[in-house]
């Protein structure tokens, strides 16, 4: 999907490392929350509280998921799921823009 209909967009921002990663909250028709944001070049690690699901919508990083061993590789685009109440690494090598969606059970 390359755009929301009929969504609301808190104007505040969620700054993350010093304003070197940050997003806007969308919050869907549905109830559903989704983050719209900007990673600039750096290491970073992030917890989450619920599962997520991370699409890239371009991008050149590396990922370390929870109990892996071996970073993930993105070029462009890719969509990859974090399980809830754990942490991730990411490596942004360049600008990456990203959607974070948090689904509900």
């Amino acid at each position: 999907m390359s755009q929301f209909k009929n969504a609301t967009v808190t104007k505040a921002a969620n700054v993350y490392y010093e304003g070197k990663v940050t997003s806007r909250t969308v919050l869907l028709e549905n109830g559903e929350k989704v983050t719209l944001g900007i990673m600039l070049p750096g290491s970073y690690e992030f917890g989450t509280d619920g599962p997520e699901i991370m699409e890239i919508l371009s991008g050149d990083l590396r990922v370390l998921l929870p109990g892996e061993q071996e970073w993930l590789e993105i070029q462009g685009s890719a969509t990859f799921n974090v399980p809830g109440n754990s942490s991730f690494k990411l490596e942004i090598r360049t600008v990456t823009d990203y959607c974070c969606s948090y689904p509900t059970m």
